[in-house]
Order: C-alpha cells, then sequence, then structure tokens
C-alpha cells in the first residue's frame, strides 16, 4: 500500500498560537503513530512560524515510523538534517516568506547545485526526495541529480479535481509511470484530501508515500483525528 506520512506543521502552528506547550507536538506525533500513519513530516522554515528547529531534535528521539524533514536546503537547513538524520530529506525551492509551498524545482537549471546537496545527504544515510511539478522535463532532470526519488507538487491535480475535471491527474500518471522507468522513488504531496487522495492513488502508479498536513488537520476538526488518519489509511490500500 501507499504509505501516509502526516505533516504536523498545523499542529506546531497551533501551539505556538498562545505560547506554551498546548497542544504537545511529540505527544500528537506519538498518537499519530499509534493511529496507523507510517510516517512523520516537519517542513521548518527560517522564521520557525510553526516547527521550530528544537523540535526535530525532540521528535527525533521519539518518532518510532519514518522521519520526514522537509525544507529549502539553504545552510541552516542542511546544518539540521545532518544533526538530526532522519530517514528522509524532501527538498523544497520555497521562499524564505512563502506562505506555504507553490512550485516544484527546476531541475535542469538547479542540476549541479541539487547534485551537490543529495549527495551531501547520501552520504550520511539519509534517503534524498526532491520536489518536482508533473513535468516530463523535469522528473528526467530530477533522475540526474543522484536523488532517491522525487515528491510530485499535487495542487493542480486537486485544483482540477474540485472543478470535476479528472482529466487533471494524466499528467501525474505520465510523470510517474516515467520516474519509475527511471528508477526513481515516487511520492506526492499538496492539497491532497479525503475527497481527492482516493482518485489520484487509482491513478498515479508506484505510489510509494503521501505527506499530508493541512486538510488532514481540518478535516479532524470534525471527524477526529485518529478517525481521519484510519480514513486516509483504507483510501491508501
Amino acid at each position: 500500500m501507499t504509505k501516509l506520512s502526516v505533516n504536523i506543521n498545523k499542529i506546531a502552528t497551533l501551539r505556538n498560537a498562545r505560547g506554551g506547550n498546548v497542544p504537545d507536538l511529540l505527544k500528537v506525533a506519538a498518537d499519530i503513530e499509534s493511529f496507523g500513519a507510517q510516517g512523520i513530516t516537519i517542513h521548518p522554515r527560517p522564521d520557525e512560524r510553526h516547527i521550530r528547529y528544537s523540535d526535530a531534535h525532540e521528535l527525533k528521539k521519539i518518532v518510532s515510523t519514518e522521519f520526514n524533514i522537509e525544507g529549502n536546503p539553504v545552510p541552516k537547513f542542511i546544518d539540521l538534517v545532518l544533526e538530526v538524520v532522519p530517514e528522509q530529506v524532501t527538498l523544497v525551492p520555497d521562499a524564505v516568506d512563502a506562505i506555504t509551498s507553490n512550485a516544484g524545482w527546476d531541475t535542469l537549471a538547479h542540476r549541479g547545485f541539487l547534485k551537490e546537496v543529495i549527495q551531501t545527504f547520501k552520504d550520511k544515510g539519509i534517503r534524498t526526495s526532491i520536489f518536482v511539478d508533473a513535468d516530463l522535463k523535469m522528473v528526467e532532470g530530477a533522475a540526474e541529480t543522484g536523488t532517491d526519488r522525487i515528491e510530485l507538487y499535487t495542487e493542480s491535480y486537486a485544483k482540477a479535481f474540485d472543478k470535476g475535471n479528472m482529466e487533471g491527474v494524466k499528467p501525474f500518471t505520465s510523470a510517474a509511470q516515467l520516474a519509475h522507468s527511471l528508477g526513481l522513488g515516487i511520492n506526492a504531496g499538496h492539497d491532497l484530501s479525503l475527497d481527492n487522495i482516493g482518485y489520484f492513488k487509482e491513478s498515479v502508479p508506484h505510489l510509494l508515500e503521501v505527506s499530508i498536513g493541512h486538510a488532514l488537520i481540518c478535516e479532524s476538526l470534525y471527524l477526529g483525528l485518529e478517525n481521519v488518519v484510519n480514513m486516509y489509511l483504507n483510501r491508501l490500500h
């Protein structure tokens, strides 16, 4: 089955809104794992407006599934990942002031940089994934960087699905087929939800992992966190 990694940035946002430690990020992460999720994802940003760099160190001590750290590989982020040594690092080209990720890498223009950073992480035994659009040229470029996996940036699929356009998944099907043929593992994330995850899973072959945060936490406000995690797991079987 496709694995579910839950992004807990929104839990940190809620905690930071009042100061203190409510909700307890570490407890929530452990609970999510106990509910059946196969991974925990965080995406620290330089201003630490949600996940703090110290959270990454503390989570490493208690996460018993796959720990995935996402972010733009600026020097501070690279140092953090090398100190924490998660199971996976996902490289995302987001600007310092970005509210959320909004584009994949241009793997042709940044190939040299990505190769260097990826090798640094692989020397530490950290599996690497890079965030890419469902563009065949970008997938081909990704294969030349030495990355282990790509994470397909799924916002365009989600928008098309919301409008009833089921054709919006086709570029992702093609990108996944090409990536698999090039020896790359396939992850996906961004705006995936209970509504659209099932069709995406059915349509995109070789899908190893999805990372879901914002929608999952919003859905949990009405349906409960344990229930929602299991609803995603059922759709990913």
